[in-house]
């Protein structure tokens, strides 16, 4: 199972001991979890639910059966085989797995792999079963069936703020289809970070600290991760009562699920982050108030949290009291807890000694309730702050509980590995991540090389300590392809070609080959999905994201999100800005019109049509990111007659593609604003959680008169009724002020536009205006028109 220590013991044998501890140390976690699972009946049962929810069409036609790892050689596996039919209406398949998140995935591969089905997403286009025989006529395997072992024990899944940028508003019928989704995928080690803070009030109740003490410590609803983490405070909120009790319930629902399925849910643990009422409470407690996080004026209602340092007494008490609440609630379930309290945070010393220090407290307080506990920590804070965390703080953290103790996710490493530079972690077990995503934003992007090489070159490389893959996207619901092969790696040891894979992966996503569809994904496959140039790809098309800035000083300014070490621009030397491009714009709509060419061939296919509308959309933002150039470079010009022309290109565009978008259910505003309404129980909650929703997607977080959130569009999104009500205005009085400038020979004033934009945006924040649910149009139509007036000029 483990390749690290083999290499190791040969080409090292003096140090044999020490590679065996390390193989020993995993294995004594995976033991240790294997032993706190549900029995094996409960498991195969839950299999069956999974399959008559997914094809109940099927439902006799399988047998799930949980088997040891002794059937796999010692390690987790599914198995395929036919079945001893002894009836004729019998079962055809026989699936075995070591959990029942091995039968689900072995059910899945046979589905993909046997049947040609898809399975993705609703947003994505949904399940995709038409192609799977009827019961009685299933593809038989060869008579020695298929086994498929994981070359590495874990497959986690989740960012710490996918549950705020995916998640916030779910109810149960929307978790149990992605509990579907995970288990089919192979994820066995997932974040379960819902109704925490219900955990939190019972936690600080017993230190004193009342609701009404926390009304200004949790974030609102769509902003929670990041009170989570202590970068703000209030923001959004407070929460109702009704809020906590109805997400711990949703938690527990969440949990008993995914321990039916065999799954090992990554809890929640103490990072510090306390309420401003406990410096009061206990006075002699060191804590200290953090330094502004990305508010605009240093409000004090939501910026500067308090952090208790892991030296004091007082931070183990309540690490260990939160757990213990814990396990009250959900029972023993898990050893893995997710704590992450460096994260954008750094500590107050780079002395190793004191790192070293801190650690230790932090891991105490979760083995204090937990003697088993495993420290499960994202090294983002190894990239994004590089600077602080040089090789001696590194090793400081990482070795400062003991061996086995401590798993880092690589959080990054489809884009910048940490392993590679970090001496393996310094011997820390460590899960290969793919990050890809931020903001959930749509945009097509990916690395569909690294994917297939990257967790295979990690596991293989000399002294390998990689114990897992795993999925970190800030959003999901996006670019399915990139998830399906990224899921797959779970369970392939030896790189997969691309090429080949997109040819099956197409005919299965949208029900048949097509020559035209295999050529155009030939394209996106080297262009698109073929990012090397190594930027975070959060998307900056200047529909979703425009730019604040005065274009006739011809000084750049800080117009993006953060304005920091995460998402930079490429270097360049023009003042322009730059929108992320990294492909010959002309290749990819070539591949568009290649798409649309097989559109016949695909009527009525959700995937295709899906793909369709993100691929046309993709075109047409990058479309009008050169139209935008060309309209502040008419005004530097001072050509009135060119400003106008681009600017109302511009703003057709914006309208055009609201119109696309409006033609698929998957892309629209309505959803998303629907959805946080629908949890409300009354009035005031539906108010509050609409302009948690709202603000969210748009501003994010504070302004002032004359200046946006730091955080403005950080979230952006493709979604109609978004396009037209949003981003039109924004852009429209922009141009306006442009025009208005050139026309009366003064200055553009950049403080009156950001007035009056900030203004427009703060109404619509507290609007309630009803977006639609469901799509109107013919996606297929509208795209080929938009291609005819766009893109045949």
């Amino acid at each position: 199972m483990f390749k690290f220590g083999f290499l190791f013991l040969i080409l090292i044998p003096t140090l044999l001991p020490v590679a065996f501890s390390k193989h020993e140390a995993i294995e004594a976690v995976l033991h240790r979890l294997d032993s706190k699972r549900v029995p094996a009946s409960v498991q195969e049962a839950a299999a069956k639910d999974l399959l008559r929810r997914l094809l109940p069409s099927h439902l006799s036609s399988f047998e799930f059966k949980i088997v040891s790892k002794d059937a796999c050689g010692g390690e987790s596996c599914f198995l395929i085989n036919n079945h001893d039919q002894s009836s004729q209406n019998g079962p055809e398949i026989m699936i075995r797995g070591t959990t029942a998140v091995e039968i689900a995935s072995g059910l899945h591969w046979y589905l993909k792999y046997w049947c040609g089905a898809h399975v993705s997403w609703d947003k994505t286009g949904g399940i995709r079963t038409a192609s799977i025989p009827k019961p009685g006529s299933l593809p038989l395997l060869k008579d020695e069936g298929l086994m498929i072992k994981r070359p590495v024990p874990w497959n986690y899944y989740q960012n710490v703020v996918t549950s705020s940028y995916s998640y916030v508003w779910w109810d149960w019928e929307r978790w149990e289809k992605e509990i579907d989704w995970m288990a089919l995928q192979g994820v066995n080690l997932p974040l379960a970070f819902t109704g925490q803070e219900a955990i939190w009030q019972k936690t600080f109740k017993d230190f004193n600290v009342s609701s009404e003490d926390l009304n200004n410590f949790f974030g609102g609803p769509a902003f929670l991760a990041w009170a989570r983490m202590g970068n703000l405070h209030g923001w959004g909120g407070p929460l109702s009562q009704n809020w906590l009790d109805h997400q711990l319930a949703l938690q527990k629902q969440i949990i008993s699920r995914m321990l039916d399925l065999g799954m090992t849910p990554v809890l929640p643990s103490f990072s510090g982050n306390v309420p401003a009422a406990l410096t009061k409470i206990f006075p002699s407690a060191k804590i200290t108030r953090l330094g502004d996080w990305n508010t605009v004026d240093g409000d004090p209602r939501w910026c500067c949290t308090y952090l208790l340092d892991p030296s004091d007494p007082l931070f183990v008490k309540i690490g260990e009291a939160f757990i213990r609440q814990q396990i009250k609630e959900y029972g023993d379930v898990t050893d893995i807890y997710n704590c992450d309290t460096f994260n954008e945070n750094s500590p107050p010393t780079s002395d190793p000694a004191y790192i070293s220090d801190l650690g230790a407290a932090v891991y105490e307080a979760m083995s204090k309730a937990d003697k088993d506990a495993v420290w499960l920590m994202q090294g983002w804070l190894f990239y994004s702050d590089s600077s602080f965390w040089k090789p001696p703080q590194m090793e400081a953290l990482l070795h400062s509980v003991p061996f086995g103790k401590m798993i880092v996710l690589d959080l990054f490493a489809d884009v910048k590995p940490i392993w590679k530079s970090s001496f393996q972690f310094y011997g820390t077990p460590y899960i290969w991540c793919l990050l890809h995503n931020f903001g959930g934003n749509i945009e097509m992007y990916g690395i569909l090389d690294s994917i297939s090489s990257g967790p295979i070159d990690a596991r293989v490389s000399e002294n390998s300590t990689m114990v897992g893959v795993g999925m970190c996207m800030e959003g999901i619901e996006q670019n399915p392809v990139v998830y399906e092969l990224m899921s797959e790696m779970a369970f392939r040891d030896e790189k997969v070609q691309v090429l080949d894979w997109l040819k099956i992966y197409s005919q299965r996503r949208y029900g048949k080959a097509n020559n035209q569809v295999e050529a155009a994904w030939e394209i996106l496959y080297h262009t698109i999905y073929n990012c090397t140039d190594g930027i975070a790809d959060h998307n900056h098309d200047f529909i979703v994201m425009l730019p604040d800035w005065d274009p006739s000083n011809l000084q750049k300014v800080d117009f993006l999100p953060l304005g920091n070490r995460r998402f930079l621009s490429q270097e360049t030397n023009s003042d322009m800005p730059q929108a992320h491009l990294w492909y010959p714009t002309e290749e990819v709509t070539k591949a568009l019109n290649l798409f649309l060419g097989a559109g016949k061939d695909y009527a009525g296919s959700l995937t295709y049509r899906y793909d369709l509308v993100d691929l046309t959309r993709q075109v047409l933002s990058k479309l009008a990111n050169q139209v935008y150039i060309n309209a502040v470079t008419s005004f530097q010009k001072k050509d009135i007659n060119s400003l106008g022309y681009y600017s109302n290109k511009f703003l057709d565009l914006i309208k055009d593609i609201d119109l696309l978008l409006a033609s698929d259910d998957n892309f629209l505003l309505g959803t998303w604003l629907e959805s946080a309404k629908r949890l409300a129980l009354n009035p005031s909650e539906m108010k509050q959680y609409e302009w948690n929703a709202r603000t969210q997607v748009t501003m994010w977080y504070d302004t002032n008169q004359t200046a946006q959130s730091k955080l403005h569009d950080y979230a952006n999104k493709f979604w109609s009724g978004l396009l037209v009500d949003y981003y039109l205005p924004r852009a429209a009085t922009y141009f306006s002020h442009l025009s208005r400038s050139l026309k009366q020979n003064e200055k553009f004033k950049l403080q009156e536009w950001r007035k009056e934009w900030i203004l427009q945006s703060n109404t619509w924040q507290e609007g309630n205006e009803l977006y639609p649910v469901k799509a109107k149009g013919d996606a297929l139509a509208i795209s080929k028109a938009l291609y005819e007036k766009y893109c045949e000029q």
